[in-house]
């Protein structure tokens, strides 16, 4: 199987590959999923970097963090702070150096090993963006979300056809591939700093002209969810009105908008 493995990525040869996890109050886990990540990429010819953005964990996430140093090219970037995912992300991937950028949460609920059957998508320059999607009929659900967390995503799922894009079955899953100029171009321009960044991170790669695919993968629920099921939702509806909104304009760029704060506030 390591030798599978190995020679599939090695045939596809990229140069780098930057691996960006958003990390919020993931003592329990961030360490195994770190050994995990390492563990993978031991079976390939890959050169890598893994960058965790700490943001502004309150419990002993970042000590965690220093204990795993000697994991190759692992690099840790942290505020004291908490700024919400979509925030962590963009400071992870504008730091990135690799010729492929990957997402992937904290908690693995997309195993790893799916980056071997999406990369030379990637690689192949076929597409510039590859997202994962538990909504598809080939699509793995090993261990479902609780019923509250289906019924949130199918009310958000709705939403986001109706007033951004309606291009997607599943724009939540927290595994994506870009390369890295797409990558570090969609991000430079990303405004929202919550949940509902990937929305927003597709409505820019549309905008741009970007080639995005959505593909199948395993995935597999994870019981420790950060999201708060009010407060997270009332922020991610606000956030996509926001999207809607700056999507009318003609420049989505920082400069034009900071030049419309008059019209309508975007903090």
């Amino acid at each position: 199987m390591k030798e599978r493995v190995k020679y599939f990525l090695t045939k596809i040869n990229p140069k780098m590959i930057s691996i960006i996890i958003a990390a919020y109050n993931e003592e329990r886990r961030i360490g195994e999923s770190l050994l995990t990540i390492k563990y993978y990429l031991t079976k390939t010819d890959l050169d890598y970097e893994i960058i965790v953005v700490d943001d502004g964990s309150t419990d002993n996430t970042k000590q965690i963090l220093k204990c795993y140093s000697e994991i190759t090219n692992l690099k840790i970037i942290s505020y004291p702070m908490n700024k919400g995912k979509g925030y962590a992300l963009r400071q992870g991937v504008l730091a990135s150096m690799g010729d492929i950028v990957l997402l992937t949460d904290a908690d693995l609920s997309t195993p790893i090993e799916e980056l071997s059957h999406m990369l030379h998508l990637i690689s192949s320059s076929e597409y510039d963006v590859v997202i994962g999607s538990r909504a598809l009929k080939t699509s793995m659900i090993i261990k479902k979300q609780p019923w509250w967390r289906q019924e949130m995503g199918k009310v958000f799922n709705r939403i986001v056809k109706l007033i951004v894009l309606n291009d997607f079955h599943d724009t939540q899953c927290g595994f994506k591939i870009f390369s890295g100029k797409t990558a570090r171009s969609l991000f430079k321009d990303a405004r929202v700093d919550r949940f509902a960044y990937d929305v927003e991170i597709l409505a820019l790669a549309i905008r741009k002209g970007f080639k995005i695919l959505e593909v199948p993968v395993k995935w597999i629920n994870s019981p420790a969810s950060k999201v708060n099921p009010v407060c997270d939702s009332l922020q991610m509806l606000y956030d996509l009105v926001k999207i809607s909104w700056r999507q009318s304009l003609p420049q989505y760029d920082s400069t034009y908008l900071k030049d419309r704060q008059d019209c309508l506030d975007l903090s």
